[in-house]
């Protein structure tokens, strides 16, 4: 029995961070284009500049004209490379904190949620610095061909912050606000819902049941966590003024970007991130699911 165990944990966490990876690579292959368009709208400060994008149309046409097509996958082997730890970190870890608090008196819609806030914290750790040099690459405007590669950029960033808050972590705060609010209401609203709505003895209709539900789950968590994703941007991407630092922490950049821009500045960026999230975390939770399953049947 002392020996099963251990093997039994180890193949159930296999699966979990098997499962989390597959289902963040599908995401990430299927909708960085959107996420580099997100992070063009969220550093822009405001119309004034004339190279600011005017919609959502001038973004995809201007970084297609002046960038190419690969101007849409810029910054994207960061996170192909932060991917497969990402995400099995946000899936494995959701299900040991759902484990650890379902012995808790709270009730089992509450701990997923809670859960959920957990597995968002401990992802935001893992993947932030990725995300330094993925927000710095896409706010490149240079031909693809013509950008450093994602290790220079690594290495400049480095060489000139470290690897602490002004350097390889810039924006920690920022990152564990998007990924902690996010998660909460991703996996607290999904797994919730999808219990409540009876299941569909119909494969097809089975699986638009869980696609609707994972699509209304990840509009409902980015329309929350974006004044996190924008403050996120502000202070990893590039400053109004070379040298001086302006967006600094979380709060105070939100609080520098409502004072300066409006209530409506803490949501640049939705309409893209939606158009990403939305299905993208639908994809994700079925790929999860579907192959989660798959392992457990098969090995």
């Amino acid at each position: 029995m002392t020996t099963k165990k251990p093997q039994s944990m180890l193949r159930e966490a296999s699966h979990q961070i098997i499962a989390g990876g597959s289902a963040g690579l599908v995401e990430i292959c299927l909708m960085h284009p959107l996420d580099v368009v997100k992070t063009r709208f969220q550093i822009q400060s405001g119309t004034s500049d004339p190279t600011s994008y005017k919609s959502l149309r001038d973004c995809f046409r201007t970084i297609f004209r002046n960038e190419g097509v690969f101007g849409f996958y810029k910054g994207i082997l960061p996170p192909i490379l932060a991917e497969t730890p990402k995400r099995a970190v946000k899936f494995f870890t959701f299900e040991q904190y759902k484990k650890l608090l379902g012995l808790t008196p709270l009730s089992p819609g509450v701990a997923l949620s809670v859960a959920g806030l957990g597995s968002g914290l401990t992802e935001a750790v893992v993947v932030n610095p990725f995300e330094v040099v993925k927000v710095s690459l896409q706010a490149n405007r240079d031909s693809f061909t013509e950008q450093p590669s994602t290790f220079a950029q690594a290495r400049r960033i480095i060489n000139s912050g470290g690897f602490g808050l002004k350097g390889l972590n810039k924006g920690l705060t920022s990152t564990l606000g998007r990924h902690g609010v996010f998660n909460m209401i991703y996996f607290g609203f999904y797994f919730n819902v999808k219990d409540a709505i009876p299941t569909c003895v119909d494969p097809t209709l089975e699986f638009m049941r869980k696609f609707t539900i994972g699509l209304v789950s990840g509009t409902i968590s980015s329309c929350v966590n974006i004044p996190f994703d924008v403050a996120k941007s502000r202070i990893q991407g590039p400053q109004p003024v070379p040298g001086e630092i302006k967006y600094r922490t979380c709060f105070q950049t939100m609080a520098l970007v409502y004072r300066e821009e409006g209530y409506l500045a803490l949501y640049k960026g939705l309409v893209p991130k939606i158009m990403r999230l939305g299905p993208g975390g639908a994809v994700m939770l079925l790929v999860y699911e579907y192959v989660s399953g798959w392992l457990q049947r098969n090995w």
